[in-house]
């Protein structure tokens, strides 16, 4: 059935530009929109990001560059923080459209808009062609979604496979509901667990412990234990699973022994969530102080059905098919948050792994009570702080003391004067009128307000902030790719500084006749560990130094 086949025959429910908003919403052409706007606008041309996106798209570079498509090193060193599928499709990627920031980064917009397709079909299997079309709408403008979607990192990947997975897990129960054939649950389960193992390859045993555990939860507490047991001893799903996770694993092994085991299974999973890693940790109250932050602009609509989405899970094992579905819905985020309220490293972009059902739930309550103030309340405090953004950086930089974040104040102050300024205020102005617009129903002011947040983050705020402290970086590397010297890195992590010079950059002190790359700041350092050699200064820019170490003049 055409996409725009059932909305073209529901007229709006309102006319004039309300009406007009709300047949452009309702149409494929808001999806392009919000893709365009929020995975793809900036992405190619804003620099790599330090230390994850450098880290991730260095390490895919030497292993293309070492010819080792095993065992990815960073910086000649051997990196064992994730598995290698995103480095497998970094490499393909980079391979077709070349080693810049829109190729190491179109894995992740791909595996985005997988995800949305995924989305899409999934709230339309179980609900209505309008709901599918408005969840997508709320993932694609989430805010964490949109900075993911467009990171070279692998979590825009994680998602995708365990969103699949979860699908998969509530498709087959059902498929059970519905008396379906044996094949057909047999191709579920196949399919199910070809993305655990996908899953598992991409970030390790979390692509796998999510879908059991709120599977287990969610079949149990519906009584449907048997089913489900069936699905856990299903053999050849877990031939599938093993098939696609052991052969890297020998061959990682055969490459470099234990090493991978012990630095990724112990260090980066049972570590990480037992210990405080990189000063990431660990507060129980953490992750609802970030939740309003992942979902704008749409945390205040959460907060305005929140006490209509406890049915699914009060009622008893016979509830509704309904019910089942939002009972489903909420254990799936209630894991996650959990789950990760009790870690002792904790990241903010964890909690997408239990979004996905948020965005169901709320384009299943759109039409229900408007709670209006409360809903655009968030997106407005929002967008206020947005629009005083500079007069606060200008405030920082004249408190500040110390001499590196005095370089990215100023910088920053700098970017976000001008006209910049006066878009950071019309957009605030804007998400008011939104509020105040009552023929506009809640969701619809709020996707726009979506729409308008993706263009002033994505255009304005992300390249102004990204110029100033990964411009100089790109700019360097670059340079000092055009040199051909050899470079070394003193006290400084940039990553990404060896992805554009195309050569690994060791961390140490200089000798004489190398460049050195540091920090502003500790120029002065550098000079009295190298005395009497001196630095000549070949680039400054920013907080960013490269220098020639030469002898002491006479």
């Amino acid at each position: 059935m055409p996409l725009t086949s059932p909305l073209r025959s529901s007229p709006p429910a309102s006319a004039g530009l309300a009406g007009a908003i709300e047949r452009f919403l309702l149409s494929p052409w808001s999806l392009l929109l919000a893709v365009l706007l929020a995975f793809v606008l900036s992405s190619y041309s804003v620099p790599l990001t330090d230390i994850d996106e450098g880290a991730f798209s260095e390490a895919t570079r030497e292993m293309l560059a070492r010819g080792n498509l095993v065992s990815p090193t960073l910086n000649g060193a051997a990196r064992h923080d994730k598995p290698i599928l995103i480095y497998w499709a970094q490499a393909a990627s980079v391979t077709l459209f070349g080693q810049n920031e829109f190729g190491f980064r179109l894995p992740s917009i791909v595996a985005a808009l997988l995800w949305m397709w995924a989305l899409f079909r999934f709230a339309r299997r179980h609900g209505d062609l309008r709901t599918a079309l408005v969840a997508t709408l709320v993932m694609a403008l989430s805010l964490q979604v949109g900075i993911i979607a467009k990171a070279a990192i692998a979590d825009a990947l994680l998602n995708l496979f365990i969103c699949l997975a979860l699908f998969g897990v509530y498709d087959y129960f059902r498929a059970g509901q519905e008396g379906k054939t044996n094949a057909e649950n047999r191709r579920l389960l196949l399919t199910t667990y070809a993305v655990l193992g996908l899953g598992f390859l991409t970030k390790g045993p979390v692509a796998v412990m999510f879908p059991l555990l709120i599977g287990s939860l969610f079949f149990v507490s519906a009584g449907a234990w048997r089913p489900w047991l069936r699905a856990l001893l299903f053999w050849p799903g877990w031939l599938l699973f093993l098939a696609i996770v052991v052969p890297w694993h020998v061959m990682v092994y055969i490459d470099q022994g234990d090493a991978f085991f012990r630095g990724f299974y112990l260090k980066h999973n049972l570590d990480r969530y037992t210990s405080t890693f990189e000063g990431h940790g660990g507060n129980y109250l953490y992750y609802v102080a970030v939740l309003p932050f992942v979902l704008l602009p749409f945390t205040g609509w959460l907060l305005a059905i929140l006490g209509r989405l406890g049915a699914g899970l009060r009622a008893a094992r016979a509830a509704t098919p309904e019910q089942l579905f939002e009972r489903f819905l909420i254990l799936w985020f209630g894991v996650v948050f959990i789950f990760f309220s009790f870690s002792n490293t904790q990241l903010p972009h964890y909690l997408m792994y239990g979004c996905t059902p948020l965005f169901i739930l709320l384009a299943r309550h759109r039409l229900e009570q408007e709670r209006r103030w409360l809903a655009f309340a968030p997106v407005i405090l929002f967008g206020l702080l947005v629009a005083f953004l500079p007069n606060i950086l200008e405030f920082a930089a004249s408190r500040n003391s110390r001499p590196f974040e005095g370089i990215i104040l100023a910088g920053l102050t700098s970017g976000f004067g001008g006209a910049a300024r006066w878009w950071l205020a019309a957009f605030a102005g804007l998400l008011v009128v939104l509020a105040l617009w009552r023929r506009l129903p809640v969701w619809q002011g709020l996707v726009v307000a979506g729409l308008l947040q993706a263009l002033v983050v994505f255009a304005i705020i992300f390249p102004q902030a990204v110029a100033v402290t990964q411009g100089p970086v790109r700019a360097a590397g670059l340079l000092a790719r055009q040199s051909g010297e050899t470079v070394v890195a003193y006290k400084i992590l940039q990553p990404s500084f060896s992805v554009y010079r195309q050569a690994i950059t060791p961390s140490r002190p200089p000798l004489a006749g190398e460049t050195v790359l540091t920090r502003v700041d500790r120029l002065a350092e550098v000079e009295r560990e190298l005395a009497p050699l001196r630095l000549e200064e070949i680039y400054r820019q920013g907080f960013i130094v490269l220098a020639h170490v030469v002898a002491a003049a006479p």
